[in-house]
């Protein structure tokens, strides 16, 4: 799996790896803990349990078990105005670590208040960049709706391609998009 991965920073972002003990703060809603472990303020509706529920699509007993695999490339963005004090507006996360066949698939999130200002583009680039350069990942890919044009926005700056499609099990067909090595 390799060690955890370092801390990844863009023009305005700095991308922290989630840790366990992160993770363990969030889903158990102890907020000043997981203000503490990444040194940022949590938007007030960030992160909500609607939001852990998509993120982690594993257990908390199997990211315990195993963490490097289930937190494999795991970050959380925070911005950092000239000036200003350090705010987490998001997170990229991937779906575990790669299988044998080298896909490593992404999803990413930024709170409300942040979003529309280019964070999640910056951020999933230099994540899917990040990735790419892993010796064992061969491609990146995401998913998302065909209505949910911000996302399909984000795919398409960070030169993610169409690929094809899958059905979600509530929500019906999603666009699945990959950008190679």
């Amino acid at each position: 799996m390799g060690t955890s991965p370092d801390i990844l920073r863009t023009k305005r972002l700095e991308l922290v790896p989630m840790t366990l003990e992160m993770v363990e703060a969030v889903m158990s809603g102890r907020r000043a803990d997981a203000e503490r472990l990444v040194s940022a303020h949590m938007p007030g509706r960030w992160p909500n349990p609607e939001l852990v529920e998509r993120a982690f699509t594993a257990s908390l007993d199997s990211i315990r078990s195993e963490p490097l695999s289930c937190l494999w490339g795991n970050r959380v963005m925070i911005a950092q105005p000239e000036g200003g004090q350090r705010f987490v507006v998001g997170s990229v996360v991937f779906h575990g670590a790669p299988g044998r066949e080298g896909i490593a698939e992404i999803a990413y999130g930024v709170e409300e208040g942040s979003q529309g200002r280019g964070y999640a583009s910056e951020a999933v680039d230099a994540c899917v960049s990040w990735a790419l350069a892993q010796e064992r990942v061969r491609a990146v890919q995401a998913a998302t709706f065909a209505w949910h044009q911000p996302s399909l926005r984000v795919l398409a700056k960070v030169g993610m391609m169409p690929i094809g499609s899958r059905d979600h099990e509530t929500m019906g067909e999603m666009l699945v998009f990959e950008r190679r090595r």
